[in-house]
């Protein structure tokens, strides 16, 4: 019997936020069960349905973590939420613009497959809404 080597399993994904606050409020809208920050609110993190966890962390908190970081630029990493349905895109979408978060691309069929658009968060990181066709 062959065995294959053993490989870290992605647990989470960290984003830093300049307003943490803020940025709870735009996941909860996509269903992010973030529970209340505690103590000083610089770290906050919940399970998604997938069983990754995703983590907002303060700029405050990073800089105690790693006082050389800065701001990164441009496009380094997308998050992309599975809707239901192609509905849900479309429904998921004008509830995130209708509450005064940016949109990038509008729903649309995209060539790939899939209902496809983008929405911005409040540090600016771009996050895909997509669903099969």
């Amino acid at each position: 019997i062959s065995r294959l080597p053993s490989v870290p399993s992605l647990a989470a994904i960290g984003l830093v936020s300049r307003d943490v606050p803020a940025s709870i409020r735009f996941y909860r809208l996509l269903g992010v069960a973030f529970p209340e920050p505690k103590g000083d609110g610089d770290h906050v993190e919940a399970t998604l349905p997938s069983g990754i966890r995703l983590m907002l962390d303060s700029v405050e908190l990073i800089m105690k973590l790693d006082p050389a970081w800065s701001e990164p630029t441009g496009h380094r990493m997308g998050l992309a939420f599975e809707c239901a349905s192609v509905a849900e895109v479309d429904e998921v979408h004008r509830k995130m613009v209708d509450a005064g978060y940016a949109s990038k691309t509008r729903p649309h069929d995209a060539f790939w497959g899939q209902r496809y658009a983008q929405v911005v968060d409040p540090d600016g990181n771009v996050v895909d809404l997509f669903a099969g066709m």
